[in-house]
């Protein structure tokens, strides 16, 4: 049997429920949906919220749902006590669009390293075709007092 990836060996998602209240995850609708071993699932809705003007998903929507998905997946590895894990570069390729329903994130990491995590998100819609593909670095810097930590 495999070991999870998460700092908290015995995490579950019903942790994360609360997670980021007050944040543009609340404000999207976003919510978590799965915790596996390796893997961190979110949902979003396709809604006024996260629509561009021609009625299609936004690209930037995407973005927040894959960066939601990958820096709160780092922060679960991590002693997050101790660190901090923040986005530094975030790519995405808009694959196709939604204009209904839910899409949902699916994040992986490619690499969890001592500084650096390197995650695959991608984005599907409740057919199962994809939306976007996106990955995320993130930095593993230390805590420092001035930072708000959430609560997980």
């Amino acid at each position: 049997m495999s070991v999870p990836i998460w700092f908290e060996k015995d995490l579950r998602i019903e942790k994360l429920a609360t997670f980021g209240p007050g944040t543009i995850a609340e404000h999207l609708g976003i919510e978590w949906v799965e915790l596996g071993m390796d893997f961190l699932k979110a949902r979003m809705p396709v809604d006024h919220r996260t629509k561009q003007p021609y009625g299609l998903l936004h690209g930037g929507a995407s973005c927040v749902l894959a960066e939601t998905i990958g820096s709160v997946a780092s922060a679960l590895v991590v002693d997050h006590q101790k660190l901090v894990c923040v986005g530094l570069e975030i790519n995405a390729n808009h694959i196709r669009s939604a204009t209904e329903g839910y899409v949902t994130g699916v994040g992986t990491p490619l690499h969890l390293g001592l500084n650096t995590h390197v995650w695959d998100i991608r984005i599907y819609d409740e057919l199962g075709k994809m939306i976007c593909v996106s990955r995320l670095t993130v930095a593993i810097i230390p805590k420092k007092e001035s930072f708000r930590q959430p609560s997980l």
